[in-house]
């Protein structure tokens, strides 16, 4: 098992703080990253938190999984590798509308 976990379902009001605290109580915590969003800087309502062993871990996720924090009930479980997306690109288009292009003529 991966040391680093996934933690979601944060109020968007949670510090990180406030994550490094609760997980704190799991065992060591080797690194928090509460994540924002890059134009506004608030919180994207989710986190990743390195424990320090797999057992440390093992424990967050079976302790803290559903416990409340800020009012919100967390998911905390293993996270999973950052999957590829095809870069920029894409859109275009011009939208729906008459697709006959008659445009009125009949």
């Amino acid at each position: 098992m991966a040391t680093k976990l996934y933690v979601g379902n944060l109020s968007f009001n949670t510090t990180e703080n406030d994550v490094l605290d609760l997980f704190k109580q799991a065992g060591n915590v080797t690194s928090c990253e509460l994540i924002q969003d890059k134009f506004t800087n608030k919180s994207r309502g989710f986190a990743f938190v390195t424990m320090g062993s797999d057992d440390e871990a093992k424990t967050a996720i079976s302790t803290l999984g559903g416990k409340e924090l800020d009012g919100r009930a967390l998911t905390v479980n293993e996270a999973r590798p950052r999957e590829e997306r095809p870069r920029g690109g894409g859109g275009g288009g011009y939208g729906g509308g008459n697709r006959d292009h008659s445009y009125g003529r009949r």
